[in-house]
């Protein structure tokens, strides 16, 4: 079996020539990745391989991707693929294909190198390295032939990258010992849904609860103590020899928007859950308590209140918010009730600081940055506050054909307005962004002119102030915009969250765990809103962002992550977590 001891020793052409089959008839690459051995960690090869593709002049880039071959093309039928590609394409059925579907990729192998002048190219042992299926195959064709050419040749050399690191895995005999487990994990919860079409899960619906007895058994298996609290929020503790032992929380939540996807939050509970059963098997104990919890609300789904889970840990749940109803009349009170909760016994959830040592979080980045920067993980430096409104226009509904352009009060021109002056404001500022995610016309008909419009608004920065100015700006232009088209207008505070720095002891020791596994350590700040937020009115927190694939989506059936990415955060958190100070 080949060893990374080996490729650091051996001369520059013996290395290159072992790893010949890692990117596909282009020895150049492991040729220039030779002079920055010897290498600290299998890690730290894949990095060096992927900069000497980075750094190549896009003439090479382009005779890599021209390499590969066709999927299921003419090479394949008539066995003219190197082995590598052979077993890959068989993994995937792709030798097995049915005459529709040999057409399809025939078809879309034509238009995609017609517009793009290189082949398509898929890691098809996919995210887990076990295999797409050529359903998923075809549907990722379709959908990446839409890309503009620069993002297209960017992602077809992230997946030339995927499929040299399933390659190099495969060479030096590699085993992971925690990624499979965790994408497991999150595929079964993530068949467990409110909606059959797609992933939603819901504050306190049968699917959310199947969801925690799910993520507690696992927590039970990896040798925890685990109870569901009068929240919802499933909490795993492993406990250190000394009962009088600080405690160090991690976690993330786990439900979900609707149609969202199978890491968000997720990967934060099952993550450290793999940690723990590791510990636990070894008899291994942590020289303080570790509590893993999942926590049962963030998103703000189902009663448009977020981080109810983390807000009862840290003793800021809002009783209030009890009898809230959702659409269909339900408060929040009966709800809980309904799921055998005792909403009176939430203020007892409350942590003691005094007992705490800190948090910290695993979430995936939901963003591009990391993919951009060809780095599976990030030390995250602060998360952005947020300010979210639903914002209701009331104009008069008119007839289209009779009412003259300069005497209407159209509700939906006015929010058009509205939503391009959020846009302007928030431009031209690195941490700060404006979104319109919501546009609604109720009542709405071709030939009326709208009398009412509903929008919601949601402004986020690393920085309050930054923030808070950018609010006011845009409340004063909505008032302008509506007062001049004699519009109505009413303003629903929704959410403030106020920006949460991490804490930089944390950081710094996530940093070192991060090069220690040898990676670069790579800062960036977190646009998204994070259970972390909340935590850090009673403790220190930190967080660790792992790279998202398909463009760094989320909230999206696309969000997608890899084994070994999660694999690699896992020994990063688990480093961390014995050397914690």
């Amino acid at each position: 079996m080949m060893t990374l001891d080996h490729l650091n020793s051996c001369d520059p052409a013996t290395f290159a020539d072992t790893l010949r089959g890692i990117y596909e008839h282009s020895p150049w690459i492991p040729g220039r990745a030779a002079a920055q051995r010897p290498f600290a960690s299998l890690a730290a090869l894949k990095l060096a391989l992927q900069e000497a593709v980075t750094q190549a002049t896009e003439d090479e880039q382009l005779s890599l991707l021209r390499a590969h071959p066709e999927l299921a093309g003419k090479a394949a039928i008539a066995g003219e693929l190197t082995a590598e590609s052979t077993g890959e394409q068989a993994a995937s059925g792709l030798d097995r294909c049915s005459p529709g579907e040999f057409a399809s990729l025939h078809r879309l192998n034509a238009a995609y190198n017609g517009k793009f002048g290189f082949p398509f190219i898929l890691a098809v042992k996919g995210p887990t390295g076990k295999g797409l299926t050529r359903q998923a195959i075809i549907a990722t064709f379709e959908r990446r032939l839409k890309h503009r050419r620069q993002d297209e040749l960017q992602e077809a050399l992230r997946q030339v990258h995927r499929i040299a690191e399933i390659r190099l895995n495969t060479l030096l005999g590699v085993e992971l010992a925690y990624g499979p487990a965790i994408m497991q994990w999150a595929e079964e919860i993530g068949a467990i849904s409110d909606d059959e079409q797609c992933l939603t899960c819901a504050y306190m619906t049968p699917g959310h609860r199947q969801t925690a007895e799910k993520l507690a058994d696992w927590m039970r298996q990896a040798g925890m103590g685990v109870h569901i609290d009068a929240a919802g929020n499933v909490v795993g503790r492993y406990t250190a020899i000394d009962p009088a032992a600080k405690t160090l929380i991690t976690g993330s939540h786990y439900d979900t928007v609707r149609n969202g996807g199978k890491y968000d939050g997720r990967l934060g509970i099952l993550l450290p859950i793999a940690i723990v059963r590791e510990l636990h098997q070894r008899g291994e104990r942590l020289p303080y308590h570790l509590e893993v919890i999942g926590f049962a609300e963030e998103e703000g789904v189902r009663f448009r209140s977020t981080f109810l889970g983390s807000h009862a840990i840290t003793g800021h749940f809002d009783l209030s918010l009890l009898e809230r109803q959702d659409l269909e009349g339900v408060t929040m009170r009966e709800a809980l009730q309904q799921a055998g909760h005792d909403p009176q016994q939430i203020p007892a959830i409350a942590r003691n600081p005094a007992s705490l040592l800190g948090y910290v979080e695993v979430h995936i980045e939901q963003g591009p940055v990391l993919l951009e920067k060809g780095l599976p993980l990030g030390v995250v430096t602060a998360i952005a506050g947020s300010s979210r409104y639903l914002v209701e226009l009331e104009g008069l509904a008119s007839h289209a054909g009779t009412t003259p352009m300069t005497m209407r009060r159209d509700a939906a021109a006015a929010a058009a307005e509205i939503v391009l002056l959020v846009e302007r404001r928030c431009s031209g500022q690195a941490s700060l962004v404006g979104t319109v995610g919501q546009l609604q016309v109720p009542d709405g008909s071709v030939n009326v002119v709208p009398g009412r419009c509903r929008l919601s608004l949601d402004i986020r920065s690393a920085f309050d102030a930054e923030r808070i100015a950018a609010v006011r700006d845009v409340m004063d232009g909505i008032a302008a915009v509506c007062a001049r088209r004699g519009i109505e207008f009413t303003v629903e505070q929704l959410v403030e969250a106020q920006a949460a720095p991490c804490a930089p002891r944390l950081m710094d020791q996530l940093g070192d765990a991060v090069q220690r596994a040898g990676l670069p350590r790579f800062d960036l700040l977190s646009g998204a809103g994070h259970d972390a937020m909340a935590m850090a009115a009673i403790t220190e927190v930190a967080m660790l962002f792992t790279r998202c694939g398909n463009g760094g989506i989320s909230h999206n059936p696309l969000e997608t992550m890899t084994a070994d990415d999660a694999d690699i955060a896992a020994q990063v958190l688990l480093d961390f977590l014995r050397r914690y100070r």
